[in-house]
């Protein structure tokens, strides 16, 4: 087992990388909590729900379904959860259990943070993208008609579950979406990760045990660390964010229904990328190595019909830029990342172009 510490001004917490960890779930339930709500949806219910059920031992808890997808990612979803769990006797006692992929343990985390003016959350990552990315770190949101996370908390777990088992039954889309998670993680902060996932991608696609547990181990300590020295995204943390800021305007101006949230951040690195070389910040050599190394663990979506300027337009809507100017993460070598404000809209849109050939 690899356990990471996440050490923040408000909580300290433990995000465990395990296989059969899901028939833990019982340790970490506080003694005094009251009711246990668990936030899931059907398909991962259908195909873990037993299990889950069994873990618990007997304690009682209620599920509340959510229909998945980012289209659903909104804030009526959270309001309805909340009235559930009003009517089904929740109060300041109760703890909110998020097992599934990242929408659930964004919107799992947001209903813990607000009901009742705060209550403790379990994250439970079921697909490899929550599992390196949305099940660590306290960010939880919800989407609006205008851009995505616009709303939400920071709200620390009192534990992340990971359990490799999980994965056995992800799609391999979802699987492949997740991927490019990982490969950020090696490009924000770790050259040998990202060897490994630009070397290696017939382990990586073949779901190679010892392949999985490195590079979700990996990208599980980097986030550990990088959330431990900035809880609340006011200057390291935003590293996370590479390659998200292009991504996020692919989904909005798709409606969130075009891509996974994983293809959208593997189109929006090959931008970021592209930006970070048109900007002098990059070697060509670097660049096309990122680029090469996302194309690896496509396919994507057609891109054909997707227009430059349109996806540029949503660049000023995202929960990142501050008085109107947009902030992007951009790499310096494979390994190092800065964040850089000012870049002029045309070099924007070249990059933007250039990630969607």
């Amino acid at each position: 087992m690899a356990s990471f510490a996440v050490k923040t001004a408000t909580q300290s917490y433990q995000a465990h990388v395990e296989r059969g960890c899901l028939a833990r779930v019982p340790e970490f339930i506080p003694a005094r909590a009251g009711r246990v709500f668990v936030v899931s949806t059907d398909d991962v219910w259908a195909l873990y729900g037993a299990a889950f059920t069994a873990a618990m031992k007997g304690r009682a808890f209620h599920r509340i379904a959510f229909p998945g997808g980012e289209i659903n990612k909104r804030m009526a979803a959270v309001e309805a959860m909340a009235e559930e769990m009003v009517a089904q006797g929740g109060d300041r006692s109760s703890i909110v259990i998020a097992f599934g992929g990242g929408i659930v343990n964004d919107l799992g985390g947001f209903l813990a943070a607000i009901f009742m003016r705060g209550v403790p959350v379990i994250q439970i990552p079921t697909t490899l993208l929550s599992q390196v990315d949305a099940g660590v770190g306290g960010k939880t949101g919800a989407n609006l008609a205008s851009g995505k996370n616009l709303v939400g908390a920071f709200h620390q777990p009192l534990v992340v579950l990971t359990d490799p088992d999980l994965l056995a039954t992800l799609p391999e889309r979802e699987y492949r979406a997740g991927i490019q998670e990982v490969v950020k993680c090696g490009v924000i902060r770790s050259a040998g990760l990202f060897e490994l996932m630009r070397l290696r991608p017939a382990d990586v696609l073949a779901k190679d045990s010892s392949t999985i547990e490195q590079m979700i181990a990996e990208s599980v300590g980097i986030k550990c660390e990088v959330v431990s020295a900035d809880e609340k995204e006011s200057g390291l943390r935003k590293i996370l964010n590479f390659g998200h800021t292009v991504g996020h305007a692919l989904e909005a101006e798709t409606g969130y229904t075009h891509f996974l949230h994983g293809e959208a951040v593997g189109i929006g690195m090959k931008a970021a990328a592209h930006l970070s070389h048109l900007t002098g910040r990059l070697s060509p050599a670097d660049c096309q190595a990122i680029v090469e190394t996302v194309d690896l663990y496509g396919p994507f979506p057609a891109l054909d019909s997707l227009d430059p300027v349109r996806v540029a337009s949503h660049l000023k809507k995202d929960k990142k830029a501050l008085q109107g100017s947009v902030h992007f993460v951009l790499a310096t070598a494979i390994g190092t990342t800065e964040v850089v404000s000012g870049i002029d809209d045309a070099t924007v849109l070249e990059a933007i172009r250039l990630s969607l050939q």
